[in-house]
């Protein structure tokens, strides 16, 4: 209570990083029509030609900031009590989590992996949402979702048909992705695969337990059998 990931010392900027902080403004008045991406692509050309000895005078403050960022880190953890600590770790997980996540889903857009099949719903959904009424989106989707639910088998036909349709779309789009991507040697983004990767802890937890199982029934069959004797 009362501390947060918020006050934890702030990791330094790479030596790049503040060239570019340093520079950007000076770019961005040369280059008034460029946009955020070609003022970075100009900035970072203008680091890799940078000569060494300019690029140790940013890499020589990176390295201040790091040793004064230890010191702050250290005596930010000593003040926390134990309970502050596994809350702080377990939000820093979700975090890590998250980026993860994003850069998942921002690498299979990279690489063009087919958009997903809609439902029936989904697709009653993009086609009525802009003239529905309510004064939210969420009074929209609620007034939509209602009218759904009201809605009769044959009413509702030609969107689930349209789903079906979309689900065979996807389905051929994933399986040339998919074959591309086999070339590219990304097996991992297969389903397949996927599904094998996850399957064989939980299948060697499985053979564990047999193995442990047969064991403990051969060591009591060898007992009974001493005891007979």
């Amino acid at each position: 209570r009362g501390t947060s990931s918020n006050q934890r010392p702030k990791r330094p900027l790479t030596a790049y990083f503040r060239f570019v902080m340093d520079n950007r403004p000076a770019f961005r008045e040369k280059n008034p029509e460029a946009s955020n991406t070609e003022l970075i692509k100009k900035l970072a050309g203008a680091w890799k030609e940078l000569p060494a000895s300019q690029k140790q005078v940013y890499e020589e403050a990176r390295k201040t900031d790091w040793k004064r960022y230890g010191e702050q880190l250290a005596a930010y953890k000593a003040q926390l009590t134990p309970a502050q600590a596994a809350a702080l770790k377990e939000e820093r997980r979700k975090q890590l989590a998250r980026r993860r996540s994003i850069r998942a889903k921002r690498e299979l857009n990279l690489l063009g992996k087919p958009k997903r099949a809609r439902s029936g719903f989904n697709i009653f959904l993009s086609e009525n949402f802009q003239e529905s009424e309510g004064n939210s989106a969420v009074a929209k989707l609620k007034k939509l979702f209602d009218t759904w639910q009201k809605m009769s088998a044959s009413q509702k036909q030609p969107y689930l048909q349209l789903a079906q349709d979309d689900k065979v779309r996807y389905e051929n789009e994933m399986k040339s992705w998919e074959a591309k991507m086999i070339e590219l040697g990304r097996e991992d983004l297969v389903r397949s695969k996927r599904q094998s990767l996850k399957k064989k802890p939980a299948e060697t937890a499985k053979q564990t337990e047999t193995a442990k199982a047969k064991a403990s029934s051969s060591g009591k069959k060898a007992k009974l059998k001493k005891s007979e004797e």
